[in-house]
């Protein structure tokens, strides 16, 4: 459990990192140029690592439903929405409504079953969770805190 919890803070750091990252090279290049570098070289980095871990049996895929093969599809669709709404709200703003969709939707799919997931009963404790998340991005968005004005050097 103890390395399933240090490799999801891991992910989510490297998630916060790789929004930095398209941010910027969406700013010079455009969202599909940033698009296709991001999941261009990630395809080169994953397809290198997996041949060097998995030689041969990188690629058997035998028993794999068709429709996860658009899984890529949604990757795309994840980069331009992602880089899109940094661009329009800012990364804090962004980042925390996508998170909470995130949890909110996983929490339906779980709930309902959906997409071969073992079924986890709904439980107001989890409906609770998700709306505390979305009454704290509200706070943060809406509380109107005083804005930090640059200090002029002398």
């Amino acid at each position: 459990m103890v390395l399933g919890i240090l490799l999801a803070l891991l992910a989510g750091s490297l998630v916060g990192l790789q929004n930095i990252f398209n941010s910027k090279l969406n700013e010079r290049a455009g969202t599909w140029a940033t698009t296709t570098l991001v999941l261009g070289l990630g395809f080169l980095a994953s397809m290198t690592i997996g041949f060097l871990i998995e030689g041969k049996q990188l690629f058997a895929l035998q028993t794999m439903q068709t429709w996860y093969w658009f899984s890529g599809l949604i990757g795309v669709g994840v980069v331009v929405c992602m880089v899109q709404g940094i661009k329009r709200l800012g990364p804090m703003y962004a980042v925390s409504i996508v998170l909470t969709s995130q949890l909110a939707f996983a929490l339906l799919w779980d709930s309902l079953g959906w997409l071969g997931l073992t079924q986890v009963p709904f439980t107001f404790k989890q409906l609770i969770g998700v709306l505390v998340i979305v009454g704290g991005i509200l706070v943060f968005k809406l509380g109107g805190g005083r804005v930090a004005r640059p200090v002029a050097a002398k």
